[in-house]
C-alpha cells in the first residue's frame, strides 16, 4: 500500500491550448483538481512541470491556482523531465521514492517519464483518469506502454482512499466531500 511519507506527486505539462485539445480536456482537468485538493490533504510534496512554456504556454489556470500554493513549475525542454537537473535535484530533495504520476501527454512526455523513473529505480503510481492524449486511443496505449514497463495503475479515487487508509478522522470527511 501507498504511504503518504514515501510519496510525491509529478504533474506534468498541463499547458496553454494543448491541454484543451486532450480528449475530454473537461474531465481529465476536473480529476486533475481533485488529485491535486486531495493530495494538498496529506503531507506530500509536489513537483509540477512545463514543457517549454515560452513556446506551449502556462500550465492550465486551475490547476496553476491549485499548484501555486504547493511548489513553483520547472521547465523543461526534453519530453522526459529525468534529463532537466533541477527537476533531479528536486526529487533527490524530496527524499520519496514512489511517484505519483499524472499529466499530458500520456503518450509522450507522461510515457518516457515514466520509464526514466522506473528506469532509475522508482515506483510509480500513474493515475489513469488524471493523464490524457489528443485521442483515446493515444491515451490508452501509454497507459498499457507504462503498465507492461512496470508501472502500477491506479484512479484519482482509490488512489486519495489508498492513502487515506481508514474511514475515520477530520481528513476522512474532507475527502468525501472532495469526491463528492
Amino acid at each position: 500500500m501507498l504511504m503518504e511519507h514515501q510519496a510525491l506527486l509529478l504533474v506534468v505539462d498541463v499547458q496553454g491550448k494543448l491541454a484543451r485539445m486532450m480528449h475530454d480536456s473537461d474531465g481529465l482537468h476536473g480529476q486533475l483538481v481533485t488529485l491535486i485538493r486531495g493530495i494538498g490533504l496529506f503531507d506530500i510534496p509536489t513537483l509540477w512541470l512545463e514543457q517549454l512554456p515560452d513556446k506551449l504556454g502556462a500550465t492550465s489556470e486551475e490547476l496553476a491556482c491549485e499548484l501555486r500554493q504547493r511548489c513553483q513549475p520547472i521547465a523543461k525542454a526534453h519530453f522526459s523531465a529525468w534529463p532537466n537537473a533541477e527537476f533531479r535535484d528536486a526529487l533527490t530533495l524530496s527524499g520519496r521514492r514512489k511517484v505519483i504520476l499524472c499529466g499530458i501527454e500520456t503518450h509522450i512526455c507522461v510515457y518516457q517519464t515514466c520509464r526514466d523513473l522506473l528506469d532509475a529505480g522508482f515506483e510509480v503510481h500513474l493515475v489513469a483518469d488524471a493523464v490524457g492524449s489528443r485521442t483515446e486511443a493515444n491515451r490508452q496505449l501509454g497507459l498499457a506502454m507504462m503498465q507492461q514497463a512496470g508501472a502500477t495503475l491506479t484512479n484519482v479515487e482509490s488512489l486519495l482512499f489508498e492513502l487515506q487508509h481508514e474511514a475515520s478522522g477530520e481528513r476522512f470527511k474532507s475527502l468525501l466531500q472532495l469526491i463528492k
